[in-house]
């Protein structure tokens, strides 16, 4: 691309996708066809040029989304209207995998090639649709595919997502996909994102949960015969995913039937310090992975002088093996909704802003849904539930970028920037989204509050284990009979886990965390599921992926696609990560088939690359990109 000003012309559709936006422009200065008198007098720009940069993300969407690239004269004029210099918009535009700078069909179709979906035959789809289709990246019947990480739909493995771009973009899961149903999708005249398909009872076990003597929730009631997204649906003891599957997600009044709104009114009757009161005493940390008490970080937020606060829902999980949000998302969204504005009202922030997978149709669709319908009828805006408390949500959506995941890499994200990690200190609760006080939580460590506020803190804090309390959703996938979302008390055990979602006859390895995270052996199955146990066992409790593989899986080349997913994903900021990547797949590459002596001199190097990684990188990427490869070797045997 020749990156400046006026390098190319923007085609008519380019321009309506970009005024769809941002209005049609206002003076020459900002692309209008024709200059006035007041054009050739002044040209507007500073604070307010400023200020729109964080459009430039929506942006790219709206020309990707209508045309399915961005060409050179696409992202001309969304710049130019920007004020955003054409060389930095194209690096933010390269760093997105979802965006593409190159022509190609309109449909594209990601298969997904991550671990869950390896376990269950994501090669075999791609070899067939190489020999249907042509090549990855190849254009075939008007569409193209190409192999993608995960898509967040392993208990549906192997997965794919079809994407049409157009005036009105569509979206289509294909799940579990074949490359005859890919096909299909790509060449539908209409796409609707997918529906999980039919069902299939589950057994009872009636198994109990160690150190806390709590009953593991259980269920009679029909789920998919391929791997219900819920196989607890309806269950007694549910907390967090007791609606899911029960209430129309579309519905407010139903929401409101089954409880909700109860959280928030009780939040007004304690006012924002009650409310972080409670959060802390109830013992809640973040379920995304780091543990960080929710309440201490709450109350840090809303002790700061400067004004205003943003809340920041982190709902871009990316973590190969996690799907429990997009759960949330697509069979609760109204729980969000109330708990953000919770979140809100006790921080001191009068805007939210959801940061949602490019991934997720489904969830995008029910949020927007749900969004309209609360402002509609008060529960955002100006006056919410006509307390004289302002707040609303703004979705951002992600376009493949595992490092987004990442707190202050969401600000960047959401500013109109690549999407790199920040230095800390400063701390987001002190300097965060537009460098003002901001409080990051997932999608799950949200929804946890409205819990507490209905029960109390004492009630809550019952449930678990002294330092893990309350309930945990793990993502189990893989070789197993009922992969899905379960909701456990914490202190349940992996094996009790496992005997729910039907354990495979030959049990390889389950790996706890996702990428990031750490191998058990069989024999380990009594681990107690909480952050403490976990760490005490040398594995880590993660986001709550548990990939279990039995022994039909190659385990190296299991090894070799998460070596090949930091390299992937790193943004590449900092040398220990940006080349230690690089080496560990390098050396992964080069003793995938050997073993002994033959192994030792590349696993001396893995372990020195690794340690540089861990000690080194900025942000949790490059520090967890060894884990997984390290227990292997350590606890599995691996290339011995």
């Amino acid at each position: 691309m020749d990156l400046r000003f006026g390098a190319g012309k923007p085609t008519d559709e380019e321009r309506a996708a970009v005024d769809a936006l941002l209005g049609p422009p206002e003076s020459a200065w900002e692309g209008a066809d024709d200059r006035n008198d007041t054009d050739l007098r002044w040209a507007r720009g500073g604070r307010e040029a400023r200020e729109r940069r964080e459009l430039l993300l929506p942006g790219l969407h709206a020309l990707n989304d209508r045309v399915g690239w961005i060409s050179e004269g696409g992202l001309d004029y969304l710049c130019r209207r920007l004020t955003v210099p054409p060389a930095e918009g194209y690096g933010v535009a390269t760093f997105y995998a979802m965006f593409a700078v190159k022509p190609r069909p309109a449909t594209v179709v990601h298969v997904c090639t991550d671990l869950a979906c390896a376990a269950r035959g994501s090669a075999r789809v791609c070899a067939e649709l190489e020999r249907d289709l042509g090549p990855a990246g190849s254009a075939g019947s008007g569409a193209v595919w190409q192999p993608s990480p995960c898509l967040g739909l392993c208990e549906r493995a192997p997965a794919a997502l079809a994407i049409r771009a157009g005036e009105a973009p569509q979206a289509a899961v294909v799940a579990p996909a074949t490359a005859e149903a890919v096909a299909d999708a790509a060449s539908a005249p209409h796409m609707a994102p997918g529906e999980p398909p039919a069902a299939a009872a589950v057994p009872q076990t009636g198994a109990t949960v160690p150190q806390t003597g709590a009953t593991v929730p259980q269920t009679g009631a029909t789920v998919p015969q391929t791997g219900a997204t819920v196989p607890q649906t309806g269950a007694d003891g549910l907390v967090l995913l007791r609606r899911v599957g029960v209430v129309d997600p579309g519905s407010l009044d139903d929401y409101r039937t089954h409880g909700g709104y109860a959280a928030l009114r009780r939040a007004f009757t304690l006012g924002p310090a009650g409310v972080i009161r409670e959060v802390t005493e109830a013992g809640l940390v973040g379920r995304g992975g780091a543990a960080f008490p929710t309440g201490r970080k709450w109350a840090a937020t809303a002790q700061q002088p400067d004004h205003p606060h943003y809340l920041v829902c982190n709902a871009d999980e990316s973590e190969p093996g996690t799907f429990k949000d997009r759960v949330l998302m697509e069979g609760d969204p109204y729980a969000l909704i109330e708990a953000m504005t919770i979140a809100g009202y006790a921080t001191g922030a009068h805007r939210g802003y959801l940061y949602l997978r490019g991934e997720y149709p489904r969830a995008l669709l029910r949020l927007r849904t749900a969004i309209d319908r609360a402002r509609a009828r008060g529960f955002l805006g100006e006056d919410v539930m006509g307390q004289g408390f302002a707040f609303d949500i703004e979705i951002r959506r992600g376009a493949g970028a595992y490092i987004c995941g990442e707190e202050t890499a969401i600000f960047n994200s959401i500013e109109g920037r690549r999407g790199e990690p920040r230095s800390k200190p400063p701390f987001p609760v002190e300097k965060g989204l537009f460098g003002k006080p901001t409080a990051v939580n997932n999608v799950e460590t949200l929804v946890n509050v409205l819990p507490i506020l209905i029960e109390g803190a004492q009630a809550y804090a019952r449930t678990g284990t002294g330092t893990s309390t309350g309930t945990k959703l793990f993502c189990v996938s893989g070789t197993v009979a009922r992969p899905g979302v379960y909701e456990l008390p914490f202190g349940a055990t992996l094996g009790a886990l496992l005997e729910l979602a039907g354990p495979p006859k030959t049990l390889r390895a389950v790996l706890l965390g996702g990428a990031a995270g750490g191998f058990v052996r069989p024999d380990e199955l009594d681990v107690p599921l909480t952050f403490e146990g976990t760490r005490a066992a040398g594995t880590t409790l993660g986001s709550g992926v548990v990939l279990v593989l039995d022994d039909s899986v190659d385990l190296s080349r299991i090894l070799l696609r998460i070596a090949e997913f930091f390299r992937d994903e790193s943004c590449g900021q900092c040398v220990p990560c940006r080349v230690g990547t690089v080496r560990q797949e390098e050396a992964l590459h080069r003793i995938k088939d050997l073993t002994g002596a033959a192994a030792a001199g590349d696993i001396a190097l893995l372990r020195e690359v690794g340690r540089a990684m861990r000690d080194a990188s900025i942000c949790g990427l490059g520090q967890t990109a060894w884990n997984a490869v390290e227990s292997a070797i350590d606890r599995l045997g691996a290339f011995k």
